[in-house]
């Protein structure tokens, strides 16, 4: 394959202001800092992110580098690593069709570790975060066409990671190029199909996508040299065509609910016929889900972990029957043995809709058909999941959606420090908006 270095990419990580950012662009990175500080914050909750908490203190050492949710201070690989491992603890993070993985979470602890040692200010790092983006959503597909293979969000995490911290370390076009090579040649193969049908903290990979990227800043700076990447290649170089003019970010979805998104509609169009026909949990004798056949192939076990309750369809739905919703609070591991909603699992019936199924994977459709114990039939609507990037998803949706899920977590005066600081002055410190979150104060 010819490969034709001409930059463009590296230009455009290096050089583009938030002065010639579209408006719509600048909100939605404001945005996206929303929702990937819920999935920070209610991450520190998990068991996965005492492993990452363990893991750099074992590997990485001290540093001056805090991390989100905990009194604990790193180096930046360490912090990288630590917040890597708290991002995608709950499958809460934003995503993008066109590669089928989770972008944000798979960059953002290194970023943020990245811009805390060096003291920018929240519109630099939410430039490096939009730089980061665009490279690993186009990294990430061309490399799935190279590989022919269905790569999770580690992999092209660990371009994006490449990508935002090289800006913010102000490395040149040749260094950057140099980089870039090294993540987009040795990141991690994750086969994330996989953890769908075997659920653990393997799932999309991010913290192995956060330490290859990391590590390749490392080695680029210790005088480690690569040799192109994929999108320098002409077969691929396509996939710049737009750059700077169409922002990917634009295409994100984002998740009301901590599980696989092929359970989503499924929530959605059992509450709702719910609350329309006035049922309860107790009214109901069986519900069938008629949707795509993925969705069916999910798990449906009792699970005994946070992860089997994420990438399941059974515990979810049973859980929003069962409580109006599903939250962070659900995939706890003290909360997994509710009998209500076990009870309510085994009431619960998934199968494929040949005519929903021929719709994906360009839409995700499921309908409820839910049978009280008088024997009456309530057939839903068809649902897509919410959140979709045609919905043109903006601040007061990410912001309630934050409310909701880090209510647990933090008291309701912290919550407003964080949109406040988000959405407000861009050019305060990244340093004042991470100590400020931090401050055990604000904490439950």
């Amino acid at each position: 394959m010819k490969y034709i270095t001409d930059y463009k990419l590296e230009n455009f990580i290096l050089n583009i202001k938030w002065e010639e950012l579209p408006e719509e662009v600048k909100t939605r990175m404001k945005g996206c800092f929303i929702d990937l500080m819920g999935a920070l914050i209610s991450g520190s909750r998990s068991s996965q992110f005492e492993t990452g908490l363990r893991l750099a203190e074992r590997l990485y050492g001290e540093g001056d580098i805090p991390v989100i949710g905990s009194e604990k201070k790193f180096n930046f690989m360490g912090a990288s690593a630590a917040m890597g491992h708290s991002s995608n603890a709950y499958d809460i993070d934003d995503g993008h069709n066109l590669t089928r993985t989770h972008p944000g979470t798979s960059f953002v602890g290194a970023i943020l570790a990245a811009a805390y040692e060096n003291n920018i200010t929240v519109k630099e790092f939410l430039m490096a975060m939009l730089v980061a983006y665009e490279t690993s959503i186009r990294s990430g597909a061309a490399m799935m066409e190279y590989y022919d293979y269905a790569h999770s969000s580690g992999t092209f995490g660990a371009v994006g990671v490449a990508a935002g911290v090289a800006r913010i370390l102000g490395f040149t076009k040749e260094e950057l190029n140099n980089v870039l090579s090294i993540a987009d040649f040795n990141a991690p193969l994750v086969p994330g199909i996989r953890s769908v049908e075997y659920p653990s903290m393997n799932k999309d990979g991010v913290p192995f996508g956060v330490m290859i990227g990391t590590l390749a800043i490392m080695e680029s700076l210790s005088g480690f040299e690569g040799n192109k990447n994929l999108l320098e290649g002409e077969d691929y170089k396509h996939y710049l065509d737009d750059l700077g003019e169409n922002y990917e970010v634009m295409n994100l979805y984002f998740k009301p609910y901590p599980c696989c998104r092929w359970g989503h509609p499924a929530i959605d169009a059992c509450v709702s016929t719910m609350k329309e026909n006035g049922l309860k949990a107790e009214d109901i004798e069986k519900v069938v889900m008629k949707t795509f056949n993925r969705a069916t192939r999910l798990s449906k076990i009792h699970p005994k972990t946070p992860d089997e309750a994420q990438y399941n369809i059974a515990y979810p739905v049973a859980t929003a029957i069962v409580y109006g919703t599903f939250g962070i609070e659900h995939v706890w591991k003290e909360n997994l043995s509710d009998t209500k909603v076990l009870d309510m699992m085994s009431k619960l019936s998934f199968e494929t809709d040949e005519k929903l199924d021929a719709q994906f994977p360009a839409k995700r459709i499921c309908r409820a058909e839910i049978t009280d114990k008088n024997g009456n039939l309530y057939i839903s609507k068809e649902f897509e999941p919410s959140g979709e990037a045609h919905e043109n998803i903006g601040l007061d949706w990410l912001g309630e959606k934050f409310y909701r899920i880090t209510a647990p977590l933090i008291k309701k005066e912290g919550q407003d420090k964080v949109i406040e600081l988000i959405t407000g002055d861009e050019n305060i410190p990244i340093r004042e908006f991470v100590d400020t979150v931090n401050d055990r104060k604000y904490w439950k």
